[in-house]
């Protein structure tokens, strides 16, 4: 799906006529600021991220005519699978076991299932082909759920307005120049919009025949931020430092 294009920035800037800056105090060089005078400038920026967590959900069961069999069976099974992710670098925290007794006609059947939490998805592709490779049909995984913790989002939002704000002072700092002035000291930074979205929702296949990479990328979280700006204006730029 194509981004939707970024508002267009506006840039303006008002260079009134002022009366001549008075001298420098003793011990003090260089232009000073000419009141009234003033470049406003607005501008935005947009960012991604892609998803910081994947979850794993694993179901495995056993139905036999002794309940101890069928408890037996499962628990093998799941200490095989928490060892695994243990050797792996998953922390206990980061896993959840869940289990279901139930008696079925003259038989007894042990359901159980294992939510895992990765932050690196390296690690979990490498779980998951062992456990394929080692249990089979044995236990089901299901496909990962990628998402974003709140730090995350959190995270991507003040990017995006600090990546606003340099926009505008770049953009200001150009209008500064084209008219040979100094820029100045910011006099007020205002964030004016957010938006949040998130990825990809029109991929061509059903979600459950979606690959890895497509999977990740239909969880990427997108912000933009739209700033506006006013910067005070010096006196004649510094031909030096213009040339530095």
């Amino acid at each position: 799906m194509a981004l939707p294009a970024p508002p267009p920035a506006r840039v303006f800037a008002e260079l009134d006529t002022a009366p001549a800056p008075a001298p420098a105090p003793l011990g003090r060089s260089g232009p000073l600021a000419l009141p009234g005078r003033e470049v406003h400038v607005s501008g935005s920026a947009e960012l991604s991220a892609r998803p910081d967590r994947a979850r794993v959900s694993l179901r495995l069961g056993s139905r036999k005519e002794a309940a101890g069999a069928a408890r037996s069976s499962v628990s093998r099974r799941l200490e095989y699978i928490a060892h695994s992710a243990r050797q792996r670098g998953v922390p206990e925290e980061n896993m959840t076991v869940t289990e279901d007794f139930s008696r079925v006609e003259n038989t007894y059947q042990m359901e159980a299932e294992v939510c895992i939490i990765f932050s690196d998805f390296g690690k979990m592709q490498n779980v998951c082909n062992l456990l394929i490779e080692k249990l089979g049909t044995a236990v089901t995984i299901s496909p990962p759920h990628f998402y974003h913790t709140p730090e995350a989002i959190d995270t991507l939002r003040r990017q995006a307005c600090v990546a606003a704000v340099g926009n505008t002072r770049r953009k200001a700092l150009e209008v500064c120049r084209l008219f040979g002035q100094s820029l100045g000291k910011p006099l007020l930074i205002k964030e004016e919009e957010t938006k949040e979205w998130g990825g990809h929702t029109d991929l061509p296949r059903s979600p459950d025949s979606l690959t890895l990479q497509e999977r990740i990328q239909n969880a990427t979280a997108y912000a933009s931020s739209r700033v506006f700006a006013v910067f005070e204006i010096k006196g004649k730029e510094n031909r030096r430092n213009k040339l530095l």
